[in-house]
């Protein structure tokens, strides 16, 4: 294909997706990378973020990433640390079909120099490693705790933690070590690579509200320290934050003290709850589904009828942490997702909270909260800083929403808009718009890395 057909192509794509080599000189610096998953084809896709005049996202195929079954699996959660990323995928056959992970070496290599970093671009990112099995079962949940990877064995009725340093020096099948604990669809929280609270989402039956204290530096045996258990069950969300650790069972909040020595049992554990209110004329009590953390701060979502959502906030520190609730306008219709936080390359604090529908013609939009107006990292003064209208989402199940991620430091907001195939990029520093690029397919998960390239 010559390159003026190539061009055309281009064009006819919107404009904004440049070929890898139509026009290359056009662009401006790179300012990041991005990786996200393509759900119409099920596979990891990865772009650079290209600044200036035109402000561009590029498109390709991650070198090597295994081929997945559109009918029978999916990708899921994913984390990046140390230069790798960890893709969990998932299939409908309670992982008796092939479930596990790809492990994606991004290319990209942190440089530390004193009180900052340099970001070297020094390949495309390729697949490191994988394990796709009948015997990995059928992970959801993926989480990154003190640098190391947590990810959820859900029809093992455990999980596997693994270090970056593993996915790069071993083989895929000496990755990680398995540990009992959870069951059915886990969460996890774990703290300095010691314990691992682990919890069972069942709704009724001697397992409900069940939470297994697992510890991390039993080599062999029985890692179940003891077990434990919630006033209501159906977990679903868990996080560890300033020594304590979070659940989000069906009724509100609990949490407990983290128990490092493990020197507590099932009858010295003091579970505390907090309410998150009752809608009147709604039966049930109001809950949320997931936790993101802020310094000492834990952020989560929750919903009601005509529009009654909120940004909660609790500071994980205080004595006795209360919920600090920002109300915030979702047309019926909508739902806001999990927030995703920032500290902007500027100070400021934010989180990014998507309003998405799952069915009808209805303007999705994304509220972006000003965490810290005063800037005393006290949170209680979170205050609604933009509202926008953004690009559809294509809801399927847990899959097709809105997803958002920040470069390493802290300047720019890539988010994907699953329904019209697009990503945008926006400035943190004055939360405007700088690129809407057809990447198509139906771009969901995704994540940021990097920052400019500098010299001294």
């Amino acid at each position: 294909m010559n390159r003026l057909k190539k061009t055309l192509i281009a064009l006819s794509f919107g404009c904004v997706l440049l070929s890898p080599v139509t026009n290359a000189d056009d662009r401006g610096p790179r300012v990041a990378r991005v990786l996200w998953q393509d759900r119409a084809k099920d596979t990891l896709m990865w772009g650079e973020v290209h600044g200036g005049e035109k402000w561009i996202v590029s498109a390709s195929t991650v070198k090597d990433f295994p081929k997945i079954d559109v009918k029978n699996q999916d990708l899921v959660q994913m984390e990046y640390a140390e230069g790798h990323l960890l893709v969990g995928v998932r299939d409908n056959d309670d992982g008796k079909f092939q479930s596990g992970w790809v492990a994606v070496d991004t290319g990209i290599r942190e440089e530390p120099h004193g009180n900052h970093s340099h970001w070297n671009f020094v390949s495309s990112p390729s697949v490191k490693s994988s394990r796709l099995d009948a015997d990995q079962g059928n992970p959801a949940h993926l989480y990154l705790y003190n640098g190391y990877f947590y990810m959820a064995n859900d029809k093992k009725n455990g999980f596997t933690h693994m270090a970056p340093k593993d996915l790069i020096a071993k083989p895929a099948k000496d990755c990680g070590t398995f540990c009992t604990g959870g069951g059915n669809h886990i969460t996890l929280a774990a703290v300095d690579n010691t314990v691992c609270y682990a919890t069972w989402i069942d709704a009724g039956g001697p397992n409900m509200g069940r939470v297994d204290v697992v510890n991390l530096k039993q080599t062999d045996g029985e890692k179940i320290a003891y077990s434990f258990k919630l006033p209501t069950g159906v977990i679903h969300g868990a996080t560890a934050n300033s020594g304590r650790i979070f659940f989000a069972p069906e009724d509100g909040v609990c949490w407990v003290d983290a128990d490092k020595s493990l020197s507590k049992t099932v009858a010295s554990v003091v579970v505390k709850h907090i309410s998150l209110g009752k809608e009147e004329g709604v039966e049930k009590p109001n809950r949320t589904g997931a936790f993101v953390n802020q310094r000492n701060w834990v952020l989560f979502t929750t919903s009601g009828p005509e529009g009654k959502s909120a940004l909660c906030l609790l500071d994980a520190k205080a004595a006795e942490p209360t919920v600090i609730k920002l109300p915030i306008d979702v047309a019926d219709g909508l739902a806001l997702t999990t927030p995703e936080v920032v500290l902007a390359s500027g100070g400021k604090r934010y989180a990014f909270l998507f309003h998405d529908r799952k069915v009808g013609e209805l303007q999705e939009q994304l509220t972006i909260v000003d965490l810290d107006p005063n800037g005393d990292r006290n949170l209680s003064d979170a205050k609604i800083a933009k509202t926008i209208p953004v690009g559809p989402s294509k809801i399927d199940g847990h899959h097709g929403h809105h997803s958002v991620s920040f470069d390493s430091e802290g300047r720019l907001a890539c988010f994907t808009n699953p329904g019209d195939g697009t990503i945008w990029v926006m400035t943190l520093k004055d939360l405007t718009i700088r690129a809407k690029s057809v990447v198509g397919g139906t771009p969901g998960q995704i994540v940021a890395i990097g920052a400019p390239e500098y010299q001294h």
